[in-house]
C-alpha cells in the first residue's frame, strides 16, 4: 500500500468491525449470479483501498473476489457494476447553478460515513463545470484560494460540455457537445464519503495524462496500476515517492488536438490510483470534493482556464531571468566574494550571488554571522555597485530555545502570538537548522504581519534583492494522528488560525510564499523574487520552484525536463533544477551538457550541496568553459524574448517551456516527447541527455525549420551536437528580439538590440517585445510599458505602446532566414544598407542603428 493508505489503516479502520457490513449473502449471492462480476481485469476497481481483505470480508462488502496471478496488478476485491450508494434527488436551482441532495439508505463499509451529501453544480464559463460534493450538516475545511481571474459566466447553450447524472447509484457523465467524447465517468465505482476518506472514481477519455504532480516521472503518467500520493513532504527527488509539492490537477490529451483537464481543489492527504482501463480514482482524508472540469479544447487552453482558477503568476523582475550562483558551503563572505569575482574575471555572465544558511548566526533567521558574515551588509552593497543582486536564504523554523531578549523574532512572535500551537493549545515545538523551534502559522493574518516586519528590519541592515524560502517542519514529538503522514513534518493536530495541519499541510509552502512576497512588496516597494521548494496550486502567484535536491547524474539531468515542464502545467512558469546537481559529485561533461539544457530553464540557478566537489562554471577545463560560455551567453542574449513570455504568462496564463503537444496537439509525435521542449511557441530547445553523445536524434514538427533552406513537415533528425553544442531551432513565421550579452542584465539592458527573422515559406513573420524597466511593481497594470510588434515580409516595427524604457537602445542588427536568393541591396527606413551580407544559408545578416523606440522598415530587393 502507499503511504495514504497506511494512514488510511493508522487512522479511520483501527475501529472498524465487522458488524458495519452492510451486504448479506443473499444480495451476494445476486451479485454472481447477474454476472456483475464479470469485466476485465483491467475494468476493475478497488474496494479494498483502505486495506488487504480476504475473500470473506471482500463478500460482506458486497464486492467481488477473483484473484489473478499478478498481485501488483488488477484488484481482486472489486466493485460490480451499480454497486450500492447514494441516490440523487431533484435539482433545484441555486444562485450559482443547481443544486440535489445525495442520500444513502444505508452506510458504507467506512466509519464514520456521512449519509447525507449535497451536489452543487455551476456552469462558471463555456470551458469550465465546476461540481462540488459536500456534507451539509457539518462544516469540513474547504480550500479557499486567493481569488483567480473574474470567470464570465457562459450560456448554457454556449457550454462545451453536456453533462448526465445517474440517480441510483449516484454517479455523473460529462461529454464534449462538438464529438460525444465521454470526458468523465464516474458511474464506474461508487462514490465514497466518510468523515475521513473520500473516493471518486472516473473512466479517461485516453492514456495520455500529464499532472498530479510533484512526482519524479515521465511527462506522461504511468497508468499500469500505478498509486500517486499528494502529501508535500521533504525529499530528493527518485521514484515511487511523494515530493515537494501537491497539485491535484491533470491534463488528458484526446483525439484530433483537443484535451481537457481536471482539478480537484482538496489540500488534504490525496491519494490517485491510476489504472489501464484506462481509469483514475481519487481517494482523499478529509475536506470536500471540490471538481473543476476544463474542456479546453486545446491544451493550452485547459491550462489557461486552470490558471482563471487559481490565479495567473506573477511578473518576475528581469534580473531574476540572468544566472544565479549558489553552494551550501560559501563559509564567509570573502568566500562568497572571491566565487562572484572568478565568475566574472571569467567572463561568465551572473546576476545574483546566493547564501544558503550558512550567513547565519547559531542558524537563525534574520541575524548573520559576527564573525564570519560580519560585513555581510557591505558585500551586499558592493554586488549592487556592480549591477549585481543578492539573495539568502529564509528558512521558517524560529529557534526557540535562545535566552529572553537575546534573539527578538522569537520574544516579539510568543508576544503576538505566532506561532502553531500543538492540541494542548501550547506552542508546538520542533527541530530544524537551529534546534528546537517554534513555525509561524502563516495563515493568522498577525503573523504575516511579524514576517513583514522582521523582514523589514533585517533588510534595513542587509539590502536582500529576494528571498529563498525552505520548508522544512520536523517535529520532536511524533504520531499523534498516527500513520506516516507526520513522518518529516509536523503533527497533524497541530493547530493553525485557519484549521488543524491535517488539513492545512499541503498548504504550508504556498502560505509562507504569499506572506514573504507580499512583505518584500511592501519593504522594497519593487517588484519581489521569491524561490519555493514546497508548493500547492496558486503559487505561481507569489514565487518561482526549484525541483529541490536532484543527484548529480545524467538520469536526474533527464528526468529535469518532465519536472519544469509539469510546473508549466501548473502555472509555475518561473522554474528550474539545480544546474550540474546538488547532490553528489558532478563530472566536466555531465556539468557542460547540464549548463546548457539550463540555460534554457526559465529559472537558470547553480546550486551545490556542501560535501560535493566545487561545480562553479571557472572551476572546469578551458574547453568546457567555453561550452558553458557559450550557452549562458545565449541564454542573455534571448533574455528580451523570454522577458516577453513571462510578460504574456503573467497576463495570458501562456506556459514559457512549453512541452511539445501544447503547441502541436494534433501531432501524434508530439504527444509523448519531454526530453525536447520549447520556449513559448518560437524555439525548439533539443538537449544532449546522454553521456558520450556527439549527435543527438530530435523530431521537428512541423514548421521548424533546422537554419537552413528546410522545413520540416514533422520528422526526426540526426544532429551533430559536439560538447560546444546546443540544438535550438527557431520555428518559420517567427521573429526573435536579441540583445548583446553582458556580464549582468543590468550591463545587457543597454545594449543594442538584434532581431533573428525565420520567414515561413510563404515569406512572412511576426514577433513582439515587451519592455520596461524590469523592477517596478505593476507596470503592465499601470500602463508603464513598451510594447512593439515586429512583422516581415518586409520587417517593419509598430511600437504600439512607449513609455520611455527604450529610449537611447538601437536595433544593432537583423538576421533573416528563408531569403531565397542574395538581395541586390537592403534598405532601412529607405536608405541603403552598406553593410550586409548573403550566406549559402539563406541567411541575411544586415549591420543597423536604427531607434527601437521609433517605427522602422527593413526590406531588401531580390
Amino acid at each position: 500500500m502507499g503511504l495514504l493508505s497506511t494512514f488510511i489503516v493508522a487512522v479511520v479502520l483501527l475501529t472498524f468491525v465487522l458488524s458495519s457490513c452492510l451486504y448479506m449473502d443473499s444480495q451476494e449471492t445476486d451479485i454472481y449470479r447477474g454476472n456483475k462480476c464479470t469485466m476485465p481485469p483491467e475494468s476493475r476497481f478497488d474496494c479494498a483501498r483502505d486495506r488487504v481483505l480476504s475473500e470473506r470480508e471482500c463478500k460482506e462488502r458486497g464486492c467481488c473476489y477473483a484473484p489473478l496471478p499478478d498481485s501488483a496488478g488488477p484488484p481482486w476485491c472489486f466493485y460490480p457494476s451499480l454497486y450500492p450508494g447514494y441516490k440523487m434527488g431533484p435539482f433545484t436551482p441555486t444562485t450559482r447553478g443547481q443544486a440535489a441532495t445525495l442520500t444513502r439508505a444505508n452506510p458504507s463499509y467506512l466509519p464514520r460515513d456521512i449519509s447525507t451529501l449535497s451536489l452543487e453544480v455551476t456552469e462558471e464559463t463555456a470551458g469550465c463545470l465546476h461540481l462540488t460534493l459536500k456534507d451539509p450538516s457539518s462544516q469540513r475545511y474547504e480550500v479557499k484560494l486567493p481569488a483567480g481571474v473574474p470567470l464570465s459566466r457562459a450560456a448554457t447553450h454556449d457550454a462545451l460540455y453536456t453533462t448526465e447524472y445517474q440517480p441510483d447509484p449516484f454517479g455523473f457523465i460529462v461529454r464534449r457537445k462538438s464529438n460525444g467524447k465521454v470526458i468523465m465517468n464516474t458511474t464506474v465505482a461508487p462514490l465514497l464519503f466518510a468523515d475521513q476518506y473520500l473516493q471518486l472514481s472516473t473512466t479517461l477519455a485516453s492514456s495520455l495524462v500529464s499532472g498530479l504532480g510533484e512526482h519524479y516521472t515521465s511527462l506522461l503518467l504511468d497508468l499500469n496500476w500505478t498509486s500517486l500520493t499528494l502529501w508535500n513532504r521533504d525529499m530528493a527527488p527518485h521514484a515511487d515517492a511523494n515530493l515537494y509539492g501537491s497539485h491535484p490537477f491533470y491534463i488528458v490529451q484526446e483525439e484530433d488536438g483537443l484535451a481537457h483537464g481536471v482539478f480537484l481543489l482538496n489540500s488534504n492527504a490525496i491519494e490517485v490510483i491510476l489504472q489501464p482501463t484506462p481509469a483514475l480514482t481519487w481517494v482523499s482524508t478529509g475536506g470536500v470534493l471540490d471538481l473543476y472540469i476544463f474542456l479546453g479544447p486545446d491544451p493550452q487552453s485547459v491550462t489557461r482556464q486552470y490558471l482563471q482558477v487559481i490565479g495567473y503568476p506573477m511578473m518576475p523582475p528581469y534580473w531574476s531571468l540572468g544566472f544565479h550562483l549558489c553552494r551550501w558551503g560559501y563559509t564567509t563572505t570573502n568566500t562568497t566574494r572571491r566565487v562572484a569575482q572568478r565568475m566574472h574575471n571569467a567572463n561568465f555572465p551572473l546576476d545574483v550571488q546566493w547564501n544558503d544558511l550558512d550567513y547565519a548566526n547559531k542558524r537563525r533567521i534574520f541575524t548573520f554571522d559576527p564573525w564570519r558574515f560580519g560585513d555581510l551588509p557591505e558585500m551586499v552593497e558592493e554586488f549592487h555597485a556592480r549591477g549585481m543582486k543578492y539573495i539568502l536564504i529564509l528558512d521558517p523554523g524560529i529557534s526557540s530555545t535562545s535566552r529572553p531578549g537575546t534573539y527578538p523574532p522569537f520574544d516579539d512572535g510568543l508576544k503576538r502570538d505566532v506561532f502553531i500551537k500543538n492540541a494542548t493549545g501550547h506552542i508546538l515545538i520542533g527541530k530544524v537548522w537551529p534546534g528546537p523551534t517554534a513555525f509561524p502559522d502563516f495563515t493568522n493574518p498577525e503573523t504575516r504581519q511579524w514576517w513583514e516586519d522582521w523582514i523589514r528590519d533585517f533588510h534595513s541592515k542587509v539590502p536582500v534583492d529576494g528571498l529563498w524560502i525552505f520548508v522544512s517542519l520536523t517535529v520532536i514529538q511524533t504520531g499523534v494522528v498516527g500513520g506516516q503522514l507526520n513522518s518529516g513534518t509536523l503533527c497533524m493536530s497541530a493547530q493553525q488560525k485557519l484549521s488543524t495541519h491535517y488539513n492545512l499541510h499541503n498548504m504550508y509552502g504556498l502560505t509562507e510564499a504569499y506572506a514573504t512576497y507580499r512583505a518584500l512588496t511592501t519593504v522594497r516597494a519593487k517588484r519581489p523574487f521569491v524561490l519555493s521548494r514546497s508548493s500547492y496550486p496558486g503559487i505561481g502567484r507569489f514565487s518561482g520552484v526549484w525541483t529541490g535536491d536532484v543527484r548529480s547524474d545524467w538520469e536526474q539531468l533527464r528526468y529535469s525536463i518532465p519536472a519544469v515542464l509539469q510546473f508549466s502545467l501548473f502555472g509555475v512558469p518561473l522554474v528550474g533544477a539545480d544546474i550540474c546537481g546538488f547532490g553528489g559529485n558532478t563530472t566536466e561533461e555531465l556539468c557542460v551538457r547540464w549548463m546548457q539544457l539550463g540555460a534554457f530553464y526559465p529559472f537558470m540557478r547553480n546550486h551545490n550541496d556542501k560535501p560535493n566537489a566545487p561545480q562553479e562554471p571557472y572551476v572546469f577545463g578551458q574547453r568546457a568553459q567555453a561550452a558553458m560560455r557559450s550557452a549562458v551567453n545565449l541564454r542573455y542574449s534571448l533574455l528580451p524574448f523570454l522577458y516577453t513570455l513571462f510578460h504574456r504568462a503573467h497576463t495570458s496564463a501562456d506556459t514559457v517551456a512549453r512541452p511539445l503537444f501544447m503547441e502541436f496537439p494534433s501531432d501524434p509525435n508530439c504527444q509523448t516527447i519531454d526530453q525536447q521542449f520549447l520556449w513559448g511557441s518560437s524555439l525548439l530547445i533539443s538537449p544532449v541527455l546522454e553521456q558520450g553523445a556527439v549527435e543527438l536524434a530530435a523530431y521537428l514538427p512541423p514548421a521548424l525549420g533546422t537554419g537552413q533552406p528546410f522545413y520540416s513537415k514533422g520528422q526526426y533528425l540526426l544532429l551533430p551536437a559536439p560538447l560546444d553544442t546546443i540544438n535550438i531551432h527557431v520555428r518559420e513565421g517567427h521573429i526573435i528580439p536579441q540583445q548583446e550579452p553582458a556580464l549582468t542584465t543590468t550591463a545587457s539592458r543597454r545594449n543594442a538590440f538584434s532581431l533573428t527573422v525565420a520567414l515561413s515559406a510563404g515569406g512572412w513573420a511576426w514577433g513582439d517585445l515587451f519592455w520596461d524597466d524590469g523592477d517596478s511593481l505593476d507596470t503592465y497594470e499601470l500602463g508603464n510599458y513598451c510594447y512593439i510588434t515586429f512583422i516581415a515580409g518586409q520587417i517593419v516595427s509598430d511600437p504600439l505602446r512607449l513609455n520611455g524604457a527604450l529610449d537611447g537602445l538601437v536595433l544593432g542588427g537583423l538576421r533573416v532566414f528563408g531569403v531565397p536568393s542574395p538581395p541586390r541591396y537592403v534598405l532601412a527606413n529607405g536608405d541603403k544598407v552598406r553593410d550586409f551580407t548573403y550566406r549559402s544559408d539563406t541567411k541575411v545578416s544586415s549591420v543597423l542603428a536604427l531607434p527601437m523606440s521609433k517605427v522602422f522598415t527593413v526590406q531588401w530587393a531580390l
